[in-house]
Formats: structure tokens, C-alpha cells, sequence
């Protein structure tokens, strides 16, 4: 007969923290990931949280086969005692049966397990302390329905215990060791659970010596073709004592091993796990995207508000102001009264326009937005998995109806106010009316001057009355004129560069403002959800190398 013992886990972080591990890649994959897989990982979680607060000195160990295949009269010669019927009617078990070996702490286990008072049974009398089910302390043995039982309830059952046993005891018999509902419906979906599975190759009191290791040959054959990796297989027979014997000690082993409960779910784990590492990727990630592709996304929304176009009316706006300071207004004055009504209208309106624009939110359209980002995550998202790439393109458009609205705002505050203007404005205005003042009071000294020549005043003020000053006056009054003619040309031509180079600073304040929106509203959420497949990443590749 063959024995052996649960293996010990590798040295790892411990059942607790690969489960810790787990629900942050569950967390991680949330609303990424398939939600089937993600439903499994998370009833998982419930289950072994649920478990590893309930006894771990108790280890479930189920009974589960065929029918025929004789498991009740198994589980009877284990116990010692008639406690699963037996028979020829099929099915005789139709309710999991349990025996506990030590019952401190087993109640609320079992309760877990859902197993009926009425078959709960107990090996804890002082009579069995001092025989050899000592040993067995910490026990709880499970006699289950037929897997092929008629009843669906009863395959149901059967289905309930072998996803939360920690340990897998599959009986057998020598005519039907092969049955393939057995093998499709068991041995192939949980062949990864081989180090919390054994299988038990029962009534071997009908072979010859020779046929029964003729059976275990051909059985291993056959597990291991299903994967099953180095299977354990027992031989037993329920007629006599001896006949349970290596079943016995495996149990033996197992219980006094305590690590049962803990290879069962580091193995689920893993076979959870493996099927993350599909969404893994093995290219490591970039941290967000690209200079380039983040200078063309800026360039792209700065189109998409109009910046060029408001820093060229900007440009007009500061001409037109300029105007009302540094022009001459002696030439304001006459292109006043001989510019039609409707060239001043439209240039009010133009005014008006621009006045409206500078002080009022500047928006974009939400069809222009949406061609700045399109493509702006081809550089991070081509080599991500499916999901993940579908993810990262979804978190660059997660803010995308507020762009509009922030590149407006943004535009608005790098706009100075309507009334500010340089200062050597004022200073040139200044000037500009000192030589209208100066020009003013010559044409009204030369008129002083004339009515005196003509009336024939004499003596009085000179400067009054001496018609010789004329000229010189006159002169006085065309050289304020030319000055403040000149003034203003030279004005002019400062104002033009002036302009140009208010654009410019125009154009770079908006731009600025723009990179910020860009950083907050797309560049932000996507680098948030590379971080967060780098540490789905991580957290797989933790729960894979325990």
C-alpha cells in the first residue's frame, strides 16, 4: 500500500498575505478585467477569509465517490463505529456526514460546512484518547453523496464540499476507477489541486496481488495524462482493519502536518492567480506619456481653444487702445470729422467684440477636444493587454466634457483686464496734450497778436501787442504740431513691436494654462491607471512566485 503525506508549502508571505495580495488585484481590476473572473477571485476571497477565521486545528477531509464505490463503508472503518449506512440501494448517503476528532473549536466549523446536527458525530471519549484515534485529533472526516447520484441535489453537495475541503479524497474501485464523469467533472478541473487530493483505489480484496498493481499502474497512468502531477494514490479495503490502514496514516500525517487548510487555499490561489497573469503584459509599463506625445496633445487643445486666434485679436485690441493714448489727437480730431458713421460703427462693434472676449469665458468645442485626444495614448496603450489598453485610452476621455469649459476658464485668467495699460501710455498722453496746449495757446497768441496789428494798438504788453512776434509764434505752434506729429509716428511704429510681442506673451500665458489643464484633465488619470497596472503587475507576479 502506498502512503504520504501533505507536502509543506514553500517558505512565502503566508496564506493571509497572498490573500491580502489577491483583493488588492481584485481591486485593481475592477471595472477592467473580466467580471466573471473577477466574481471567482472575490468568492475566494469570502470563502478563505471565512475559513482561515473558523479552527485551524481541525482539517476537513472529505469522502467523495461513485456510487458502489464503497466510501460509506470507508469512512465507517476509519471511524470505528456504523455511522454512514451502507447497502445495495443506491444512493444510501443522501446527507454529508461528519466525524470530528476533538470538538473544541469544531462546532462553528461545521457549521460553515453546513452539516446537519443529526449527522454530526464525535470521537472524543476518554475510551478513544487512550487508543490509536488519538492520533487522529483535530480530524473532521466527511462521508458525502454519490457524485453520480440521479439526485441533483446530491451532486450539488458533492459540488459544495470539494470547493472548500482542505483535503480531496477521491474513492474508487477497481471496475470503475476510469469513469469518465468522474474524471471530466473532478480529476481534470481541480488536477491543480494534486497536493490536496488523494486518491483511494477501494475494495482491492477482489484482485489478486498482481491485478492491483496492475490498477494503480494503469489508474496513475491515466491521472497523469489528466494532469494530475505525481498523483498519490491508496489502496484500501473496508473488510478488514488492516485494510484501512494507509488511508489512516496519510490522515495521521495530514492532521499532526496542520498545513492542510493552508496548501488547499495557497493552491486555489494559485490557480486564480494564473489566470490573471493572462492580463499581465510582459513589457514593464511606461510611467505616463511621452514629451512628443504630450507636446502635440498641448499644441493640439491649444488649437482646439483658439488660442492663436485670441492672441492675434489681442494683439488688435492692444493697437486699438493704444490709439486713444499715444495717437495724436489733433489727427484724432480730424479723422473724426471726416470718418462716416459707418466705419465708426463697426469699429465700436469690433471694440465691443474684443472687450467681450477678453472679459468673458473662452470655450472650445467638444468636437475639437475630442480630435486633440484621439491617439494620445497610442504610445503607452500598444503593448498593454486588451483590457488594460481599453483602460488607459478610457482614462485619458475620463474628463473630456470638462475640457471645454476648463480651457475657456484658463484662457479667461491669462487675459489682462480691458483697462490696463503700460504706463508710458499716460506719459506720452500727457505729452501728446501738453504740445495740443502749447499748439492751442500759440494759434490763440498769434490771434492776439493779429487783432492788435489790426486795430492799431500800441504801447501796452509787447507781448501783446508786437505784431513782429508772429512768425516766431507761428513757428512755436508748427514745431509742437511736428513734434507731437512725430511723437506719435514714433509711438506707432513701438506700439506695432510692442503688440507683436504682447501676443507672443499672450499666446505663452494661455499655453501655460493649457499645459495645466492638459496635466490635470488627461495626462493625470492616465499615469493614475499605469500606476495601477504596474501594481497589478507586481501584486500577480507576487501571488505567482510565493
Amino acid at each position: 500500500m502506498t502512503t504520504s503525506a501533505i507536502p509543506r508549502s514553500v517558505e512565502g508571505p503566508g496564506v493571509a498575505g497572498r490573500l491580502d495580495g489577491l483583493e488588492r488585484v481584485v481591486r485593481s481590476g475592477t471595472g477592467r478585467l473580466d467580471p466573471g473572473l473577477l466574481d471567482e477571485a472575490g468568492t475566494l476571497l469570502d470563502r478563505a477569509g471565512q475559513r482561515l477565521r473558523l479552527s485551524g486545528d481541525h482539517t476537513v477531509v472529505t469522502l467523495a465517490g461513485g456510487t458502489g464505490s464503497g466510501k460509506s463503508s470507508l469512512f465507517n472503518a476509519v471511524c470505528g463505529l456504523e455511522l454512514s449506512p451502507t447497502g445495495m440501494r443506491r444512493p444510501m448517503t443522501s446527507k454529508a456526514h461528519a466525524c470530528v476528532w476533538g470538538l473544541d473549536g469544531a462546532g462553528p466549523l461545521l457549521d460553515w460546512l453546513e452539516v446537519d446536527k443529526r449527522h454530526r458525530y464525535a470521537r472524543a471519549s476518554a475510551l478513544d484518547l487512550e487508543r490509536a484515534d488519538a492520533s487522529l485529533h483535530g480530524l473532521v472526516l466527511i462521508d458525502l453523496p454519490d457524485h453520480d447520484s440521479i439526485q441533483a441535489v446530491h451532486r450539488a453537495e458533492v459540488d459544495r464540499f470539494v470547493g472548500i475541503a482542505d483535503l480531496l479524497v477521491w474513492v474508487v474501485d477497481p471496475q470503475k476507477y476510469a469513469d469518465a464523469a468522474l474524471h471530466r467533472n473532478y480529476i481534470v478541473p481541480f488536477a491543480r489541486h494534486a497536493n490536496v487530493t488523494l486518491i483511494v483505489l477501494n475494495q482491492v480484496d477482489r484482485l489478486q496481488p498482481a491485478e492491483i498493481d496492475d490498477c494503480v499502474t494503469d489508474l496513475r497512468r491515466l491521472l497523469e495524462a489528466e494532469g494530475l502531477a505525481d498523483p498519490r494514490i491508496v489502496t484500501t479495503s473496508a473488510v478488514s482493519d488492516e485494510g484501512v490502514e494507509g488511508l489512516r496514516e496519510v490522515l495521521v500525517d495530514t492532521v499532526a502536518a496542520r498545513r492542510a487548510r493552508d496548501s488547499r487555499l495557497d493552491t486555489d490561489i494559485d490557480k486564480i492567480a494564473e489566470r490573471f497573469a493572462d492580463f499581465r503584459g510582459e513589457a514593464d509599463p511606461p510611467a505616463g506619456i511621452g514629451a512628443e506625445r504630450r507636446t502635440e496633445l498641448v499644441q493640439a487643445l491649444t488649437d482646439a481653444a483658439g488660442a492663436p486666434a485670441v492672441a492675434e485679436a489681442m494683439e488688435s485690441a492692444y493697437e486699438l487702445r493704444a490709439a486713444d493714448f499715444v495717437g495724436w489727437p489733433v489727427t484724432a480730431m480730424v479723422t473724426r470729422l471726416r470718418s462716416d458713421p459707418l466705419r465708426r460703427m463697426r469699429l465700436t462693434e469690433l471694440r465691443e467684440e474684443l472687450r467681450n472676449a477678453f472679459t468673458g469665458p473662452v470655450g472650445a468645442q467638444q468636437g475639437d477636444v475630442d480630435n486633440a485626444l484621439q491617439g494620445v495614448t497610442d504610445g503607452v496603450a500598444a503593448d498593454l493587454p486588451a483590457p488594460w489598453a481599453r483602460s488607459v485610452r478610457a482614462a485619458a476621455r475620463t474628463h473630456a466634457a470638462e475640457i471645454p469649459e476648463a480651457l475657456g476658464v484658463s484662457l479667461m485668467e491669462a487675459l489682462p483686464a480691458f483697462n490696463q495699460v503700460p504706463g508710458w501710455w499716460w506719459l506720452v498722453k500727457t505729452w501728446q496734450y501738453f504740445l495740443v496746449l502749447v499748439s492751442g495757446l500759440g494759434i490763440l497768441w498769434i490771434t492776439v497778436l493779429s487783432a492788435s496789428a489790426a486795430v492799431g494798438a500800441d504801447g501796452g504788453n509787447v507781448l501783446l501787442s508786437e505784431a513782429g512776434l508772429i512768425p516766431y509764434v507761428a513757428i512755436l505752434v508748427v514745431c509742437t504740431l511736428g513734434m507731437g506729429a512725430l511723437t506719435a509716428s514714433a509711438c506707432r511704429n513701438l506700439v506695432a513691436l510692442s503688440s507683436a510681442k504682447h501676443g507672443e506673451r499672450m499666446e505663452s500665458h494661455m499655453r501655460e494654462r493649457i499645459e495645466t489643464v492638459a496635466d490635470e484633465k488627461v495626462l493625470a488619470p492616465v499615469a493614475e491607471e499605469l500606476s495601477r497596472y504596474a501594481a497589478f503587475r507586481e501584486e500577480v507576479r507576487a501571488l505567482l512566485t510565493r
